[in-house]
């Protein structure tokens, strides 16, 4: 299965492919074989299918020391070009958070001049892949205390009428207030009411994770496999 052999495949069965030549194709390095983000926004990349061609085609958007990440309903099977960093199971989830509206503090949408301390808070709190140009995907929303960003949320991939919810993630000395709820709410409302359907990934190992989601609603769609390939310098 590719994602171009069946017109009964989900959009979101191979959801960086169908978001780089949908929603997001002006963002895409590459072209029909392969694609990309551009780095500083995502390390996320497509191909058109399993063959040595396409692998090949990748290799070529690559530079040295440079991954991959890509999300695919099969196990990928890469070239010896690459080293695969990481090969996991994850839960492609979908719906609609429950409503947590805020209470006590301000929920702000966040723009470039946040980057810096967007990347401290994810650079401690590991939420997933982002960069300095993350941002640019979609609306990012977070919440400050004493002018420090302890917790923010936002939107990554947008594949035709599904848009990611990703990046959320809570300062260690601020859990335990509901602020990761009140983001998760926030952004899927901003989702919902443009009429698009609210989706995110979490690593299925990641169980307390899984199980938040659940909780406020979310359920999973199906597992992909999570792959990592790096290019040797």
């Amino acid at each position: 299965m590719t994602p171009g052999s069946s017109t009964s495949l989900h959009p979101l069965d191979y959801p960086v492919w169908t978001a780089l030549t949908t929603t997001q194709r002006a963002l895409a390095e590459g072209g029909a074989l392969a694609r990309r983000y551009p780095v500083p926004c995502a390390p996320f990349a497509a191909l058109a299918e399993m063959s040595a061609e396409c692998f090949a085609a990748l290799d070529a958007l690559m530079a040295p020391r440079e991954i991959a990440v890509l999300f695919t309903p099969d196990a990928v099977s890469a070239p010896d070009t690459f080293k695969v960093r990481l090969a996991e199971t994850g839960e492609q989830m979908i719906g609609t958070p429950a409503e947590a509206p805020a209470r006590g503090v301000e929920i702000a949408t966040l723009g470039i001049d946040d980057v810096p301390a967007m990347m401290e808070l994810t650079t401690l709190t590991k939420p997933g892949s982002f960069g300095v140009r993350t941002h640019e995907l979609g609306t990012f929303l977070g919440i400050r205390i004493g002018g420090r960003l302890v917790a923010m949320a936002g939107e990554r991939m947008k594949a035709v009428n599904h848009t990611e919810i990703s990046a959320l993630c809570v300062h260690p000395s601020y859990r335990r207030r509901g602020y990761g709820r009140m983001l998760l709410s926030a952004v899927s409302q901003r989702i919902v009411a443009r009429g698009e359907i609210p989706f995110l990934h979490v690593l299925s190992s990641n169980v307390s994770a899984v199980a938040l989601y659940r909780r406020q609603g979310m359920e999973t769609r199906r597992r992909l496999l999570i792959t990592v390939l790096k290019k040797p310098a």
